[in-house]
């Protein structure tokens, strides 16, 4: 059951990041982000750097969802047995 509830909240901060990374870039260079084939017009620097940052977000807010997680799992397993 923790674990699943761990894999949700996972996955909730993984598209939760990619909308605040979205929106960061459209911000920050007034077009959209170069997503799926209608984006043909942006150049392939614009393409790989959206690439990157969107990857290394990810994978940061992944890392630390899954380490806060588990130390929350954890604590509620040492709780429970002292009960």
């Amino acid at each position: 059951m923790l674990k699943i509830f761990g894999s949700l909240i996972s996955l909730a901060a993984g598209i939760a990041g990619a909308k605040i990374v979205d929106a960061i870039w459209e911000k920050a260079t007034g077009d959209g982000p170069p997503k799926g084939t209608d984006a043909l017009e942006n150049t392939l620097r614009s393409t790989l750097v959206f690439g990157l940052v969107s990857g290394a977000v990810r994978t940061l807010i992944q890392v630390l969802t899954n380490r806060e997680t588990q130390k929350a799992i954890n604590r509620f397993a040492r709780t429970r047995s002292q009960v």
